[in-house]
């Protein structure tokens, strides 16, 4: 992966020192092309377009040299810039440009039920920002911009009330996995594909997925829909716009590291101690010297990035630690006593203790485990300069704009919860952390430094300037994504799959570098690589079969989806997790039992048990109610423990506990429910129930145990530990009136309120008739009588219900 002889620009200098060495990239120069035109002016743009612009008065050299292409064609484009550059307002054009097509020039009316836009971002922070930065601009045409993640989900009539939707690449898999519902994918004519060199990430084969599925669909019915990728500088960027079927000559856009808003200079140091205690403490070290240089003598603001949250304490109660011992902390205070009273006055007002430590000294630290208040302290007294040193996690990198003349990245490691292990920043982030570099109003550059490791020196130094290509990632999870386009229809046999591969961007590096990939001189004379991808999509196929998930004939090669290859696919769950789902899920399945085959799940293997967590998790497993079969040594117990407590909604201790934790509750909902729909399918009742009732305890997070007043927001933990100590059955409440529901919980006062919320608690009132029709067939009559009040806050548009009928 790394490009070992990197071919750095000139004037760069190596500087070494005890413990360390440092090189230092100068500033790149601007090109000045003469034969560039101007800034366009946003006045040059039609009338009507210029709101979506606010107040600025020109479009930016990047903007001016794409326009022609986003605005007055409609081919595919692929436009890659430096972070920070304004690739977002392209992205912009191309959207307006897709608003005027459905814009009655006379009336000014737009036609909003004829299309719909798609912008993918890779994280949920990124969702947030662009809805409301894209929210705003374009609520002049009247436009309703929405966010679909994991976290918000869109009911059928606001997905038909909104036209821009902006997603993870993810959701928007899942969402077009699903044949039944075209009605608004169909609507698609513009998808922007934000950060697109994240094919390169293990998230890569989503996008390849996403992009081939669309350019097929287009092809085969003939609606246009326009792709747009955006992404940093990368060096092959002519092997993206092939994937991305953009024509070079027209709609690529290259623009390099000299057109950054403000130029960065780049700092690398390797530190060359072998033992961790040491690599930290100079790392220490070092971030106080740069702090001193920075802040003391160019009196610039500095941000560092650690990448734990109690990391950033530390760091910065190092730094200050360090000054007040060489008596240099005046250097890094402000001089005015103004600013120094307002850091004494907030530091009383905040609740973190390490921030209430450092604040006055001129420090701050903000990561997502701090409150929203403190978190928005801090930010306002770092835009208002009273902080010169903020320390944080790389939360504040994506979500909030917070620059800063200089940025440091301290240590490249960073803990993984997939891989269940430390494994270097992702490009993605470094990028995107150097993007806080250099504040353009104010700077002419702005300042980079990468703390790491002497071995992965050269890894960094050749990502940032750019000479790493993008590679595909498509072959880890080619069984999963075929699965998906069986199941949707778009292949029905092995040709047809042959037909799909060569959509994607694995197609694309496979002829331009097949050594990488594995094609041997076997396949020589194999021009368009038929025999390679025969060859990936029979054993893929085999994969697939071998989980029950698809019907292989292997002679005619025709491939027929399974009812488990579709839960497989609409719940993006892998073929190997099914696989174990299906060896597990019997008809004697138990409740606990059902606990231990969700730790089982293909998706938590890379989990690992740590020595220093084995007391806490041992702590854990007395407290949680389900018993678990494994010992604590092993990941299974651990998986299943911290469910457990989530549902418990027990306090954890750890750093990398408290990611695990995330990481396997978002993947729980998912994953519950597929085994619901298998013992479904196979027709067993009370497993179904059973696996249907875990769906509810993880997604409300409670046992059934607890009392259902829990689930009502409004209702006061006294009320809830009140009912919970009385051992009264739940169908007994439906029959007091506010006096008696008082007297029961020995709370006069509350017994309107509980008997209000008891009445608006769903329940159906079944009566069924039933009549034989033949020896193996019944005929049910149900009628279904809604027994509680509704309440549009509470139960939303609609409330889903299973009816089981079982012998």
């Amino acid at each position: 992966m790394t490009n070992q002889n990197v071919r750095l620009p000139q004037g760069t200098v190596k500087k070494t020192f005890k413990g360390y060495e440092e090189i230092h990239v100068p500033v790149p120069k601007k090109k000045v092309d003469p034969s560039e035109p101007g800034l366009m002016p946003t006045s040059a743009l039609p009338a009507w377009a210029r709101a979506g612009f606010g107040t600025s008065q020109s479009l930016n050299r990047i903007q001016t040299k794409c326009y022609p292409s986003a605005f007055e064609h409609d081919g595919n484009m692929l436009i890659c810039a430096p972070t920070g550059s304004g690739k977002t307002n392209v992205a912009m054009l191309t959207m307006l440009r897709e608003i005027g097509k459905h814009r009655d020039p006379n009336t000014g009316d737009i036609n909003l039920d004829n299309f719909k836009i798609i912008y993918i971002a890779p994280l949920k922070a990124l969702v947030q920002e662009q809805v409301g930065n894209f929210g705003k601009r374009l609520e002049p045409y009247g436009i309703q911009v929405s966010e679909l993640t994991g976290d918000r989900q869109l009911t059928k009539q606001q997905i038909a009330e909104t036209n821009v939707i902006v997603t993870t690449p993810e959701k928007w898999d899942v969402i077009t996995r699903k044949a039944t519902d075209t009605s608004y994918t169909n609507l698609v004519r513009l998808i922007c594909i934000d950060e697109i060199h994240l094919l390169h990430d293990d998230r890569g084969p989503v996008l390849e997925s996403i992009v081939s599925r669309t350019i097929r669909k287009q092809e085969q019915t003939g609606d246009p829909v326009r792709i747009v990728g955006l992404s940093a500088t990368l060096p092959n960027y002519r092997d993206v716009a092939a994937f991305l079927r953009v024509d070079p000559a027209q709609d690529l856009h290259y623009f390099d590291g000299s057109f950054r808003p403000c130029p960065l200079r780049q700092e690398f140091i390797g530190v060359t101690d072998k033992k961790a205690i040491k690599q930290l403490k100079t790392m220490n070290d070092v971030c106080y010297n740069k702090v001193l240089e920075q802040v003391g003598q160019n009196k610039q603001q500095m941000l560092i990035f650690t990448h734990s949250r109690k990391e950033t304490a530390k760091t910065a109660k190092y730094i200050r630690d360090k000054a007040l011992e060489m008596e240099t902390i005046g250097q890094i205070l402000r001089v005015d006593a103004a600013s120094r009273e307002i850091l004494r006055e907030e530091s009383e007002q905040v609740g973190n203790a390490d921030l209430k430590d450092v604040l006055p000294y001129g420090f701050g630290i903000h990561h997502a485990g701090m409150s929203r208040a403190d978190r928005t302290a801090v930010e306002d007294l770092f835009a208002d300069g009273a902080i010169q040193v903020l320390v944080c996690t790389a939360t504040l990198a994506w979500g909030v704009n917070l620059p800063a003349h200089t940025v440091i990245i301290k240590g490249t490691q960073i803990y993984s919860p997939e891989k269940g292990s430390w494994v270097e920043l992702s490009p993605q982030d470094v990028l995107q952390m150097l993007g806080r570099a250099g504040r353009p109003q104010y700077d002419t550059y702005g300042e980079g430094i990468i703390i790491t490791a002497q071995s992965e020196l050269q890894y960094y130094l050749s990502l940032m300037n750019q000479q790493l290509p993008i590679e595909s990632q498509f072959v880890s999870r080619l069984a999963d994504n075929l699965n998906a386009e069986i199941v949707l229809g778009n292949v029905r046999s092995r040709d047809e799959g042959v037909d799909w591969l060569g959509y994607t961007y694995l197609f694309v590096r496979m002829i331009r570098s097949p050594g990488l990939y594995q094609v041997g001189a076997d396949y020589d004379d194999d021009e368009t690589l038929e025999q390679k991808r025969v060859d990936l999509i029979h054993s893929a196929a085999m994969v697939l079969e071998k989980a029950n998930l698809v019907k292989y004939d292997k002679k005619t090669g025709r491939l027929q989806g399974t009812d488990l290859g579709r839960i497989a696919s609409h719940y993006y769950i892998t073929h190997n997790s099914m696989l174990t789902y299906n060896m597990h899920i019997q008809p004697s399945v138990t409740p606990i039992e059902l606990f231990r085959v969700f730790a089982l799940s293909e998706e938590f293997k890379y989990i690992p048990v740590r020595q220093d967590e084995k007391l806490e998790l041992a702590k854990l497993l007395q407290r949680v109610p389900i018993p678990v079969k494994e010992t604590i040594d092993e990941p299974h117990c651990k998986i299943n423990v911290l469910l457990q407590a989530y549902v418990s909604r027990l306090k954890l201790e750890g750093l990398a506990l408290m990611a695990d934790l995330v990481y396997v509750t978002q993947s729980a909902g998912r994953i519950l429910r597929a085994m619901f729909e298998i013992a479904l399918k196979k027709g067993w009742a009370s497993v179904a129930k059973d696996a249907l009732d875990l769906c509810k305890m993880a997604e409300k997070r409670m046992w059934p145990t607890m009392t259902p007043l829990r689930q009502f927001p409004e209702c006061s933990g006294e009320i809830i530990k009140k009912a919970e100590r009385i051992d009264v059955p739940w169908q007994s409440y439906f029959d007091l009136d506010p006096p008696r529901m008082g007297e029961l919980l020995g709370m006069q006062r509350q017994g309107r309120q509980v008997c209000g919320m008891v009445a608006k608690f769903p329940r159906l009132e079944i009566s069924a008739q039933v009549q034989p029709v033949t020896r193996s067939m019944l005929r049910v009559e149900l009628t279904l009588t809604p027994k509680f009040e509704w309440d549009d806050a509470l139960h939303g548009r609609a409330e889903n219900w299973w009816v089981i009928v079982e012998d």
